[in-house]
């Protein structure tokens, strides 16, 4: 019996959406853009899953901390 021994293909690197869309600066204000680094849970998407560059994964993070202080985005959801 001679099985094949075949490795799973990583999966393509997503790219960046903001340095796609030539995005600078993200504002806190903006919910919206901002649910969609986030899960159902209202956390914050990790890079990995986002695609995300780091710079970029800073901004967002930063933003969604601020918003949520600001109370226009909540902690969590039960």
């Amino acid at each position: 019996m001679n099985y094949s021994k075949q490795q799973p293909q990583p999966a393509p690197k997503k790219s960046c959406f903001f340095c796609t869309n030539k995005i600078n600066a993200i504002d806190y204000k903006d919910t919206q853009l901002m649910r969609r680094f986030m899960n159902s849970q209202a956390k914050i998407v990790p890079p990995r899953r986002s695609g995300n560059c780091s710079k970029h994964q800073r901004m967002i993070s930063r933003a969604i901390k601020r918003a949520r202080a600001m109370a226009l985005l909540s902690y969590t959801i039960k």
